[in-house]
């Protein structure tokens, strides 16, 4: 069915993201004014070492005021392939290397009010090799077991939405055994 844009104007331009007011037409010909955020393609890497051990990493969230523990993420740069941000990210957030990336999946984060697509990586062959973390990441690095993830997410102790479906992506590759 056919959408069509009216208006778009650039409301607010931040570091992170902008946002845009779209008036949108449906297809009976009605009218709808939203709010979009854009914001560049993302990665989030699920690094597994030798011995089956995930990699999170633990950080303050100010979107809800607290710690969350969640999967190594960030925003591609311009010109610069995901692969390459998965392997960037990996080190500067972990201190890690992969000598195994592999694209598991990608998905749009919010698509009621946001454009942003997020690819998710499996990195594998994990070895130590840090990258300086970007000055307002506050980092702390937590291997957990498959069964102690599990029990995390049922608990709701584990409750990142891109580090749920990052898991949700790979379980069948983790479970292998």
């Amino acid at each position: 069915m056919p959408y069509k844009t009216i208006k778009q104007d650039t409301v607010y331009r931040g570091k992170v993201f902008n946002i845009d007011a779209i008036v949108l037409e449906f297809p009976d010909g009605h009218q709808a004014h939203y709010d979009l955020v854009r914001h560049s393609p993302s990665v989030s890497v699920l690094p597994v070492d030798t011995e089956g051990l995930v990699y999170f990493v633990r950080q303050y969230r100010l979107g809800v005021g607290a710690d969350l523990l969640e999967l190594p993420a960030g925003v591609i740069e311009s010109d610069e392939d995901s692969e390459v941000c998965a392997h960037r990210e990996l080190r500067e957030e972990t201190g890690y290397s992969a000598s195994k990336m592999t694209c598991i999946g990608k998905a749009f984060l919010v698509p009621g009010y946001g454009d942003e697509l997020m690819y998710f990586y499996l990195a594998e062959g994990l070895t130590v090799n840090p990258l300086r973390p970007d000055p307002d990441e506050l980092l702390e690095v937590v291997r957990l077991s498959l069964p102690e993830i599990d029990q995390m997410v049922m608990d709701g102790r584990l409750n990142d939405s891109k580090t749920l479906a990052a898991l949700t992506l790979a379980r069948t590759r983790l479970y292998q055994c």
